[in-house]
C-alpha cells in the first residue's frame, strides 16, 4: 500500500508500486527480479465476511485485470476492496449478480487505470 493509488470507483482501489527502488540507494533490492506486470488482489474481511464471497471477487480480479495487463505498466499492482458490496441486495454469497456487478466495477477501475498511465516514449 506503500504506492500510489492509481484509480478508485466506489469499491474499489488499484495501488501501483515500481518494481525498482530509488537507484539513490544502490544495495537496496529491487521489489522483484523479473520485469513484469504483477498483480495481486486484497479483499478482507471487513469488507466481504464470507470466504466464498472474497475468492469469487478476488477470481474476478484475475479474471477481469488479464484483459488489461497488456495496458499496465510494468511494476507491481495490488487491487483492494475498499467498502462492502450490499447484502440486502445481493443476498447470496456468490451469485452471477454479484460476479456482474464486480466485474463492470472492476472494469471501470483498469479503464480508469489505463487512462492515466503516462505515455511511453
Amino acid at each position: 500500500m506503500a504506492g500510489s493509488i492509481l484509480a478508485k470507483t466506489p469499491h474499489f482501489a488499484l495501488h501501483r508500486v515500481a518494481l525498482h527502488a530509488n537507484r539513490i540507494d544502490e544495495f537496496r533490492q529491487p521489489l522483484f527480479a523479473l520485469d513484469d506486470v504483477w498483480l495481486g488482489a486484497m479483499v478482507p474481511k471487513r469488507w466481504a465476511k464470507r470466504a466464498v464471497t472474497r475468492n469469487t471477487i478476488k477470481r474476478q480480479v484475475y479474471a477481469v485485470s488479464q484483459d488489461f495487463e497488456s495496458s499496465l505498466t510494468q511494476a507491481a499492482h495490488v487491487v483492494r476492496l475498499r467498502s462492502g458490496f450490499d447484502r440486502q441486495h445481493f443476498v447470496s454469497a456468490t451469485s452471477e449478480a454479484l460476479k456482474a456487478a464486480v466485474r463492470h466495477e472492476l472494469q471501470q477501475l483498469f479503464a480508469r487505470a489505463v487512462a492515466v498511465r503516462p505515455q511511453q516514449p
